[in-house]
């Protein structure tokens, strides 16, 4: 911790409530600038924003919660979510949230088409410097936000992956999903030539750019192999990848788990066909 005296601490403690360049600088006298940076703690650029896009589907019991937990995230954004013609009441409970909250857009797709073909749709209005993508579900904490933007405010990445599987906690569930996974991950990265742990992660955050430049064609759980094959083949330039541990609190099937078996063999098509053929 850096050498504070009596006086500075007392006008430091006075400094919280204002501004947040007052709170970081704050939190900098405090802890000083290295463990700052190692606990997510940096100035963002000036007019910043990040869009957070939620495709939905079902989520009736989880989706106030999740709303509430991202807005929760000291981080200017917007945030869209894609209803994917929920049946469970989801969809009422969107309408009511889109005209309560300004900054909030939600959009309607007419039948169900899928993860992949809503994340499409909400790309489409994004209009921050960075995207990332976070499920309607509780699995994914958006508390880590600061953390995963990181390496692209700091311009040492243009995509980060959060991976489950390099530390931080999870909770403890089915053996054949985390075995799909690997067995997904690795057949992914022989094809990319990358070195990622955990290809099938819900967190994806890109420069908004990376996704002006990628033709996207899956509409179901697809979209995983895919983005990252076509951001592993991207040239001119070629993007820069980075991966931050991330915790991960999986549900199980009676909770609402959607993803399957069918889904892992559409991955495992989808890892070839896009990196061979498309």
């Amino acid at each position: 911790m850096a050498s504070v005296t009596l006086n500075e601490w007392e006008q430091l403690i006075d400094r919280v409530s204002e501004s947040p360049e007052d709170r970081f600088e704050v939190l900098r006298r405090l802890l000083g600038p290295a463990a700052c940076r190692q606990l997510g703690i940096y100035p963002l650029p000036k007019g910043f924003k990040l869009s957070v896009v939620i495709p939905v589907y079902n989520e009736k019991p989880w989706i106030r919660e999740i709303l509430r937990r991202v807005q929760e995230v000291p981080i200017p954004k917007e945030i869209i979510f894609v209803d994917d013609c929920s049946t469970d009441g989801t969809r009422e409970i969107l309408q009511e949230i889109e005209k309560k909250n300004e900054g909030i857009r939600v959009l309607y797709q007419p039948y169900n088409q899928g993860k992949g073909a809503a994340l499409r749709e909400g790309f489409k209005h994004v209009t921050g410097d960075i995207v990332i993508v976070q499920d309607a579900d509780l699995e994914y904490d958006p508390g880590e936000y600061p953390r995963l933007i990181q390496p692209i405010v700091d311009n040492r990445a243009d995509v980060v992956f959060g991976s489950r599987f390099i530390g931080d906690s999870h909770r403890v569930l089915y053996f054949w999903h985390y075995v799909a996974n690997k067995v997904l991950t690795t057949l992914s990265n022989m094809f990319t030539n990358l070195n990622l742990t955990d290809m099938e992660t819900c967190y994806k955050v890109f420069r908004r750019e990376v996704l002006q430049d990628i033709q996207l064609k899956s509409n179901r759980f697809g979209f995983e192999p895919e983005i990252t094959a076509k951001v592993a083949k991207h040239r001119n330039p070629t993007w820069r990848i980075y991966e931050i541990p991330i915790s991960y609190s999986g549900r199980t099937y009676e909770e609402g788990k959607k993803i399957g078996f069918r889904d892992a063999i559409t991955a495992f098509f989808c890892i070839v066909r896009f990196w061979l053929f498309d």
